[in-house]
């Protein structure tokens, strides 16, 4: 999942440097746009020139409203929990699922009325097109849900401890949870026309209900336990609570969905899982400029470059805060002590966060230096040209700089010029027990201050970026700022961890990161809200840029607080289905 997810956030990277490139091309004339002799003559270059806008058409504005009420109740709110359920693996997943497609059905229908009553303001839009499929995409995953309710999730499924394994619990949490004796690993029938998924209808319906005969049937695929079921089942206990549907379903889906399609299935749903909320981001930031009417032709360039890479900055503190509350605590990325392979497996061998970070940097620099000359390919390089390319350059070297001081090897031939030594001349001397001889606690922690180091520079370079509208300047400014401050905030983190390295597999969460995740959600939003055609709204509407700045950082708040919410919910809900009672069954080696 996090390889899934680096390669992700390293494609919008890559994508956000494309864009870049060719808005860099345009940055003058944005600036001689920009510089009007008075705000009069503003406000008539953009009556007289600017393309109607479903904001501005003033018509049919309640199904509209409707419409983004809907969507934003379906896409941020029902969706993050009915994915941070689905990742527990909760019987609750499912049924939160269906309330998404409910509400985000309601809003497609209410904005095809809105489509047929109004004129199109915004030919050949993206919102349109995103929107489908992640609908579709959604859609299909329910789907999916679906199957997996009546005929099992492949061939061995992930464990309670597994699912667990990103949430900051205590050990006497785990302790009550996980009582010794009792697992709650589940594998899968070799027989396709066997269910196996724990407390679903195929493997609690009655064997009267199942067209396939197997000696095993009533017991869902699995040998009869030692201890017998609870004295009374309902007649039907599916998802659906319809005796006709629930028992086709369990009778004809494990016949028709064979192991290999289930583990096929079970990892398409797994990305959609890491993804879709990506895509419901990508569709409510094309929602925003198709109703505002901006980034046409040219400058949709200008909006790409800062729209991906503010949302970039923005899901990066996401990812700060979740790290902060505990998650992915068995790569060590929660600022603890990384748990032995004997623990986690493979995941063992997953490079520390920071390493992501500079790799990320890297890629990041690599691109932009070849693509910064790409609007003006041909002609002469400009000042501006090598200004954006120097910066380019300082990713690439600080991102490199950064994966070395994360490689192990190169740590290991450093310790050993000095351990080599003694050992040589007085090889008795210098016993094992001798902690002179040992690596410091220190070594045991990342440490690095590459990427803090990058982005703080950026940061200042943004802030002091010329632009001749001085609302621009202040925005930019506001974001450069905030990244200045996770830069500083991310430091003093490292000062923290010096002084006391932890010692612990649990999450340390240092309250300086919670600075740091504010920070970058902050400056991605504000990033955002400094492209091209936002700023000449923001002018034209006459406002100010202690507009973007309070509006930015009351979202951030409300947003850091939605997320401690679900992750909440996570929590709750995995320790929920790691009751023992809502595993009664006990599985033969």
């Amino acid at each position: 999942m996090l390889q899934r997810t680096s390669r992700a956030v390293l494609a919008a990277f890559l994508l956000a440097s494309f864009a870049s490139a060719l808005a860099h091309g345009d940055d003058h004339e944005m600036n001689m746009d920009m510089d009007m002799t008075s705000h009069n003559h503003t406000q008539t270059h953009a009556k007289d020139n600017s393309p109607m806008s479903y904001f501005a058409y003033g018509k049919h504005t309640g199904w509209i409203v409707t419409h983004i009420a809907l969507m934003v109740a379906a896409w941020c709110f029902v969706l993050p929990t009915a994915v941070m359920l689905s990742i527990a693996r909760s019987r609750l997943a499912l049924l939160s699922q269906f309330v998404f497609l409910m509400l985000n059905a309601a809003g497609l229908f209410v904005g095809i009325i809105y489509n047929n009553q109004t004129p199109d303001l915004y030919q050949n839009n993206a919102h349109h097109k995103i929107g489908w499929v992640a609908t579709s995409a959604m859609s299909a995953q329910v789907v999916m849900a679906l199957i997996f309710t009546y005929a099992g999730r492949g061939e061995k499924e992930e464990s309670v401890d597994e699912r667990a394994q990103f949430l900051p619990v205590s050990t006497e949490d785990m302790a009550e949870s996980f009582p010794a004796g009792i697992r709650h690993e589940y594998r899968w029938s070799r027989d396709s026309c066997q269910g196996t998924e724990r407390n679903t209808a195929s493997i609690q319906s009655r064997s009267s209900s199942s067209s396939c005969t197997s000696p095993s049937d009533e017991y869902g695929g699995f040998e009869k336990p030692e201890e017998d079921l609870p004295e009374q089942l309902p007649e039907s206990s599916g998802f659906l609570h319809s005796n006709v549907l629930d028992r086709f379903l369990a009778s004809r889906v494990p016949c028709l969905v064979s192991g290999r399609a289930l583990r096929i299935l079970d990892f398409m749903y797994n990305v959609s899982d890491r993804f879709i909320l990506q895509l419901g981001f990508i569709a409510i930031l094309s929602g925003a400029v198709t109703y505002g009417g901006i980034m046409r032709e040219k400058d949709v360039f200008n909006g790409l470059a800062h729209f991906i890479k503010g949302g970039i900055f923005f899901w990066y503190g996401l990812l700060t805060l979740g790290r902060v509350m505990g998650c992915w605590a068995d790569l060590g990325w929660a600022w603890n002590v990384k748990p032995p392979r004997e623990i986690v497996g493979w995941k063992a061998s997953i490079q520390t966060a920071e390493f992501t970070e500079s790799a990320v940097i890297f890629s990041y620099g690599v691109s932009n230096v070849f693509l910064e000359h790409l609007s003006g390919w041909g002609g002469a390089w400009t000042p501006s040209d090598f200004e954006h390319m120097s910066i380019a350059i300082m990713f690439l070297g600080g991102g490199l700089c950064g994966m070395l001081f994360e490689s192990k090897p190169i740590k290991t031939w450093l310790n050993s010029t000095i351990l080599r030594a003694p050992s040589l001349s007085q090889p008795e001397t210098h016993g094992t027990s001798d902690t002179a001889w040992h690596a410091p606690n220190t070594q045991g922690v990342s440490l690095n201050p590459m990427p803090a180091l990058v982005i703080l520079l950026l940061g200042m370079m943004m802030g002091s970026h010329h632009q001749t509208s001085m609302v621009s300047s202040m925005i930019h400014k506001q974001w450069g700022n905030m990244l200045v401050g996770f830069a500083l905030a991310r430091g003093m983190t490292y000062v923290l961890m010096y002084l006391k390295p932890p010692t612990s597999y649990l999450p340390s969460r240092p309250p300086t990161e919670v600075v740091a995740a504010f920070c970058l959600i902050s400056g991605g939003l504000i990033f955002m809200l400094s492209a091209r055609n936002v700023i000449m709204s923001i002018e034209y509407y006459e406002l100010d840029a202690m507009f973007t700045f309070t509006v930015g950082m009351g979202f951030t708040a409300f947003i850091m607080a939605l997320e401690l919410v679900i992750i909440a919910i996570k929590a709750w809900a995995i320790k929920r289905e790691s009751r023992p009672q809502l595993a009664p069954y006990r599985f033969p080696a």
